[in-house]
């Protein structure tokens, strides 16, 4: 009887055993679990994450600017004549060299992040009255720094053109950014 009570012992000692670990490793995740969850994205930023624009009020030759993440985007429903002139220029003249087809999707609509590649400025250029600098397209008062109608820096001390988010288009006449 000896041998039976102590292999019946060691079968309750393996199960209490097999018991405490299974027991403290969910214990352990449950724990950890605040710890985790606080290190993704708030709900608010989530929010902020993707735009929705709708483009069909915007008349050709006309720009408007909309909020994503925080950060000033500039759209643009580009002329033929802006369109020819982006196209037009050689690559060879730009200091960031970048195709107008590489920048756009439809290229009558031209949809960037309108800070400045130099110190973070806001060009001008978005309204009738702004001054649209040597290119035609915006101009970072602050240092000179010239972009053309593609939003390549074409000008001043700035070192990259003009980011260009993701962005898809929905329908034809909304587009969604980020």
């Amino acid at each position: 009887m000896n041998e039976t009570a102590s292999s019946d012992d060691k079968t309750r000692r393996d199960f209490l055993l097999l018991s405490t670990i299974t027991v403290g490793a969910v214990g352990a995740g449950l724990a950890a679990w605040p710890f985790v969850d606080v290190m993704n994205p708030a709900a608010d930023t989530l929010a902020l994450s993707t735009t929705e624009v709708d483009l069909a009020p915007i008349e050709v030759g006309q720009s408007i600017t909309v909020v994503w993440q925080g950060r000033p985007v500039f759209i643009r429903y580009r002329t033929a004549a802006e369109i020819k002139e982006a196209e037009a220029v050689a690559l060879s003249d730009l200091i960031d060299p970048q195709a107008d087809k590489d920048r756009v999707q439809k290229p009558e609509w031209l949809i960037m992040v309108g800070i400045c590649t130099h110190l973070g400025c806001i060009p001008l250029g978005q309204k009738a009255n702004d001054p649209k600098g040597e290119f035609g397209g915006w101009f970072c008062p602050c240092h000179g720094s010239h972009y053309d109608t593609s939003g390549r820096i074409r000008k001043g001390p700035a070192p990259k053109n003009l980011v260009v988010p993701a962005y898809t288009f929905l329908t034809d006449t909304t587009i969604k950014i980020g």
